[in-house]
């Protein structure tokens, strides 16, 4: 049975599993090593998958969004995170380190341009390689839009989404004194960065949890209770990025500069009831970009696994294979 009445399970939508064809770490020369795959066709349309967070990681799910025969698919585990090494260290990991990690992975691999596809904070991560390096990016496919801007953060852990569930903001908020309450990232930040390994461990649980439980539209509000090396590299992150709003020169950078996207077509695919990242972000997102085309899905949230959204994602695949004339060649 599905486990949602009149829902499909999202894997229903996917591309069977596959196994990378070439996996390598790249040395960065500054002290980190970055994971890296290939997987599907090694003379196919290059794509590179940003995951979410910061800190989120890869998954082998990732790699089933595209027609093996079409495609072939770069994924990476960003700085501090993943197989990547050193774990969930923020030294030398800021936005502009992974601008230039792609660009090292492009160079590495031998590829001239790709279709950049990224969630949430991939999403961001998209839109800022796509307007630093236009000239590398065929299309943009984004899911569930984070703007980085200091609205977005407002909303998640200043109260907003906190109204709508108000039970697992209770159990992120109880955990710090109400004389800190008032700023939650930079509570959060002195006790993920203590140097406590068990007290980093426990409020890096707590910080995954909040997240996860908003993530799908379905959900019970429970959140979890994520493996602790991984909540540790995921909040760390994630909260290293958010104390220091995205390091971007100004709140907003990605609208101010959105023009430097003119030309290159993109797919936004975003949830009606996204609680993570409020749809309003996508829709400017998509006014001040007119070569992109808004998919506003019913009945989904922020997750990946939501199916409604993975349906469209792999639509979008689909159809970019469609107008290279790719997937008739490939025998489909």
């Amino acid at each position: 049975m599905d486990k949602y009445p009149g829902q499909k399970r999202a894997v229903q939508y996917l591309y069977p599993s596959i196994d990378p064809f070439d996996q390598r770490m790249i040395d960065m020369g500054d002290g980190h090593k970055i994971y890296v795959e290939q997987c599907g066709n090694p003379r196919g349309i290059p794509v590179i998958v940003l995951h979410g967070g910061p800190g989120g990681g890869c998954s082998p799910g990732m790699r089933r969004y595209f027609d093996p025969r079409v495609f072939r698919v770069v994924l990476f585990d960003q700085r501090g995170c993943g197989r990547s090494r050193p774990h969930a260290s923020v030294t030398d990991n800021t936005t502009w380190h992974l601008v230039a990690d792609i660009e090292r992975i492009r160079e590495t691999l031998g590829i001239e341009r790709f279709i950049v596809f990224g969630g949430s904070w991939g999403a961001t991560l998209a839109l800022i390689y796509g307007i630093s390096h236009p000239e590398r990016v065929r299309n943009l496919v984004l899911r569930g839009v984070f703007m980085m801007t200091r609205t977005e953060l407002d909303w998640f852990y200043g109260g907003g989404a906190g109204q709508f569930w108000p039970e697992p903001w209770a159990r992120f908020t109880d955990l710090i004194p109400e004389d800190e309450r008032g700023d939650l990232i930079g509570a959060y930040h002195r006790r993920l960065f203590s140097g406590d390994l068990r007290e980093e461990t426990r409020f890096a649980r707590a910080w995954s949890s909040w997240e996860n439980a908003l993530a799908s539209v379905y959900s019970n509000g429970a959140g979890g209770d994520a493996p602790g090396d991984y909540a540790r590299a995921f909040a760390r992150l994630e909260n290293h990025y958010f104390v220091n709003e995205g390091f971007l020169e100004e709140d907003g950078w990605i609208l101010n500069n959105v023009d430097r996207l003119h030309g290159i077509p993109g797919v936004i695919v975003q949830g009606r009831y996204d609680m993570i990242c409020p749809p309003r972000r996508a829709w400017e997102l998509s006014q001040a970009w007119p070569d992109a085309d808004l998919r506003m899905i019913r009945n989904a949230g922020h997750a990946l696994s939501e199916p409604g959204i993975s349906a469209e994602l792999v639509r979008a695949m689909d159809q970019i294979a469609e107008q290279e004339g790719l997937q008739d060649s490939a025998g489909l």
